[in-house]
Parts: structure tokens; sequence; C-alpha cells
């Protein structure tokens, strides 16, 4: 993906194949989309979602109006600072789930570049875009990652463990990415029977493909903290808490957080940072 002010281009796999989606903020309220490969007419179709048109915003309104929390009036203001944020849906499990195992007990930064590598190595070009300069890469198709062994991984910063994920993960393509359509308990259930997937993985994957907003990353480093340092005063928190002081807002839990991670003050930090690990020379 490319960012340059309010134009995004993406390259992406869709059931009808590949493609390369231009969308250009042009006003507040209106997005144009182009799009070009097999999968354009898909990915023209699903823009809407994918920009987070059909996420309920006024849900979360009236969510705020019965919730009994002293949270409410501090969300209400984090709501209006940023009344465009949204969740969108891009109907891409198995895409979305690749980058979600990556960064698995390593740092964002660490699992990004990975990421990126892995693209680079094992991806293809993406349908070309007229006046791009710097050309798309589709990211690699589960049929690649399933096959790819360890030492290709390892190449690239992923150990044994991650690597099974993945190739366990992209193994079940198909039924994860059929699932998208169906109730969002299917998929949940679906990624929970793969080793490797824990709730964690889950959540992360659901807001992405799903438009989850109720999805919460329990297991994350840092959310906990910054939950209970927003609406408790609290420099650490544990999951246990978090979900505790979060369960008024069931039903847009995720977009809460969202909201607590964009506007909050971030928690004091103790200690050292976390090392950035490399073991391609192991």
């Amino acid at each position: 993906m490319q960012v340059d002010g309010r134009h995004v281009w993406r390259a992406s796999r869709t059931p009808d194949g590949p493609v390369s989606l231009h969308l250009h903020h042009i006003e507040p309220d209106r997005v144009e989309a182009q799009a070009w490969g097999a999968g354009a007419d898909w990915a023209l179709a699903h823009a809407p979602e994918l920009i987070g048109e059909d996420d309920d915003i006024d849900a979360f309104a009236d969510l705020l109006e019965r919730a009994d929390s002293r949270a409410v009036p501090l969300l209400r203001r984090f709501h209006r600072q940023h009344p465009g944020l949204r969740i969108p849906r891009s109907g891409a499990l198995t895409e979305a789930m690749v980058p979600v195992v990556l960064e698995q007990k390593v740092t964002s930064q660490s699992a990004r570049r990975s990421y990126r590598s892995i693209v680079w190595a094992f991806g293809e070009p993406a349908p070309a875009v007229p006046g791009l300069g710097r050309p798309l890469r589709l990211p690699p198709s589960p049929s690649v990652l399933a096959e790819l062994p360890d030492w290709a991984w390892h190449r690239h910063n992923v150990e044994a463990r991650r690597a099974s994920t993945i190739r366990r993960v992209a193994q079940r393509a198909s039924r994860l990415d059929d699932a998208v359509a169906l109730a969002p308990g299917v998929a949940h259930d679906r990624l929970r029977s793969i080793p490797g997937v824990g709730e964690w993985s889950i959540a992360e994957a659901a807001r992405v493909a799903l438009g989850d907003p109720d999805a919460v990353s329990v297991g994350d480093y840092h959310l906990k903290n910054h939950v209970a340092f927003v609406l408790r005063g609290a420099p650490r928190g544990g999951d246990a808490e978090m979900l505790e002081v979060l369960e008024p807002f069931r039903g847009q839990r995720g977009r809460v957080c969202q909201l607590i991670v964009l506007c909050g003050p971030t928690p004091p930090r103790y200690g050292p940072r976390v090392r950035r690990h490399d073991i391609r020379g192991i």
C-alpha cells in the first residue's frame, strides 16, 4: 500500500483475481475509486466497506447514551474529536491474518520489516497503475505460503513457530475467506480451530477483515495499559481489568479501544524498550 496525502494505492487479492485499487479522498464526504486487474469489479463493489461506509457509527452514539460508566463523557469528547473515524472491512481474512501472525510475540517494527521483505520475495507484481511511479506488489498467495519451508521464513527473521502458524492459515484459506460472508462467530470459530491462533490474533484480524467494532485484543502488550491509564488513572493494568472496565460498551469495545489509543495520553514507560531480535544470522 502507498499513501500520499489524500491518495491511497492498495494491492490485494480478491475472489476474482488480483487488483490494484486507487482511493482519492476528494472531499470530507466523497471518495473516488479506480481499480485495475481481474479483481477490479469486485474491489470497486466492496470499496465502500473498505473505507468504512457501512460502519454503523450511530450504534456507538446510542450506546454512549445508555452506558452506565464514568468514562462516557470522556469517550464522547474523543468521539467528537475524530468524527471521521471508521472501522473498515476488507473482506480478506487470510490476507489479514498473515501480518497479524507475524506480530505475535515480537515488536511491530520487526513484524513489519519481515512482512515487507516476504512480500517482495514471494509476492508478484500487482496490476499496473497508469502514472504510478513506484509499482505495487501483491502479497504472496496462500498456495505459496503453504509450501514455504522453515529455512525460507528464517531468512526473513521469522522463526519456525510463526512460520508453521502461517502455513496452517494458508492451508485453510478458502474456508477462512468463505466465512467472511457468514455470521461473525463462524469466522472466529474457524480461526480458533487453527493451532497457534489465539484471541489476540482473532481480534486483530476481525477488526480489519470483518469490520468488527467489538474486537478487543486481549493479550496485547500495550492495550491493557492504555485502557487502565485513560479510564482508571492507573499506569498499568491487566486483561481482566480491561474487560471489566469495557463491559458497559460491549458491542463497541474495539471502537472504544481505538479512541483511547488515538486520543488518550500514553501511559508512562518503565524499564528499557523491548529489544528487536534478529535470527537471520543464526
